[in-house]
């Protein structure tokens, strides 16, 4: 393992993915967000997963040149066409005029289609909320995950985040898909051999499966059986219905082929001052007494202190990784 700053990790990434055929706005959006999973301990969308973007331009479903089309509606909404691209580029494009929107009317809506994979959705809200924001965000993707009553995927795991902040402390994040389980999870132990707890897959043939090789080739069951399917069904609404966005059921692989799956992304950021002052006062205290007198665990909390010793300290990184990121940034593949 070698310890890399976030600032080294950060352009070290950027070299990286420029060296792989990314414009500069788009391997700056991927390298920000990438460090800023992997530093806040999410790895499975972190470093990990991006080279699952570096597939997508080798096999032809990710433009690294694409420039996102923003356009303004109505005075607190943004929508932006992703061209084929980084859902992560016109989500940067557009952060610093959904802050101020957000400031002046209240809140503001920023819905987005035609993009790939969005990696760490959390992301997207935890920035918005350092900025004094509460923050919504909802994505879609290519089928992965059956409904209710299905015995075929009609969902991607369609995963929701929320965040909001409070006094002099980090936010707090909830980041969570719809389905039982993250599909990165399922892809870690079909390469691990790792055994699958009950409840979580379907095989191909829609019975339950304990196998991760053989749920990949199959499906994920949502969370709760019918009240996740519900949960996936409004993401599909938000994030797809809204943008015009690929409904999930009709959306081509995000890891492969050659189409890109033209995902929808929702994002909505509040400005909570306006109705209640105190608001970021009364979080704190109130996640003060559910935490230390009541018990609860607190979504994000770990996520936003490992962020502060990645900050402080780096970020450790293992020698494999390394060297292939130094050899991408070298032109050497």
């Amino acid at each position: 393992m070698e310890n890399l700053s976030l600032p080294a990790l950060h352009h070290l990434l950027k070299d990286a993915l420029t060296a792989s055929g990314f414009s500069d706005a788009n391997a700056e959006a991927l390298a920000k967000q990438t460090a800023l999973a992997e530093a806040m301990g999410q790895t499975s969308v972190g470093i990990s997963h991006m080279f699952d973007y570096t597939d997508g331009v080798a096999d032809g479903r990710l433009d690294p040149q694409a420039e996102p089309i923003i356009s303004q509606p109505a005075p607190c909404i943004i929508a932006s066409n992703g061209q084929g691209g980084l859902a992560q580029t016109g989500f940067d494009a557009a952060f610093d005029r959904l802050v101020e929107q957000a400031q002046s009317l209240g809140l503001a809506l920023f819905s987005q289609k035609n993009t790939t994979l969005c990696g760490a959705l959390g992301t997207y809200c935890y920035r918005l909320a350092e900025r004094g924001l509460v923050a919504m965000a909802a994505t879609n993707g290519s089928p992965l995950m059956a409904g209710s009553g299905t015995k075929a995927p009609v969902f991607c795991t369609n995963p929701t985040a929320f965040a909001a902040p409070r006094a002099d402390q980090a936010p707090i994040l909830i980041d969570q898909s719809s389905s039982a389980t993250a599909f990165v999870n399922i892809r870690k132990a079909s390469e691990t051999g790792e055994t699958l707890a009950e409840g979580l897959a379907l095989d191909a043939k829609g019975q339950p499966t304990t196998d991760a090789k053989s749920a990949l080739a199959g499906m994920l069951l949502p969370f709760g059986g019918g009240r996740g399917s519900n949960i996936a069904l409004m993401v599909e609404v938000l994030a797809a219905g809204l943008s015009g966005a690929n409904w999930s059921h009709e959306a081509p692989s995000m890891f492969q082929g050659n189409q890109c799956p033209n995902t929808g992304l929702f994002v909505l950021a509040i400005r909570p001052d306006l109705v209640d002052a105190d608001f970021e006062a009364k979080m704190s205290e109130q996640l003060r007494i559910l935490s230390q007198d009541k018990g609860l665990y607190l979504p994000g909390d770990s996520k936003s202190q490992a962020l502060a010793r990645a900050r402080n300290e780096g970020i450790r990184v293992d020698e494999i990784t390394l060297r292939r990121l130094q050899n991408m940034a070298a032109g050497r593949r």
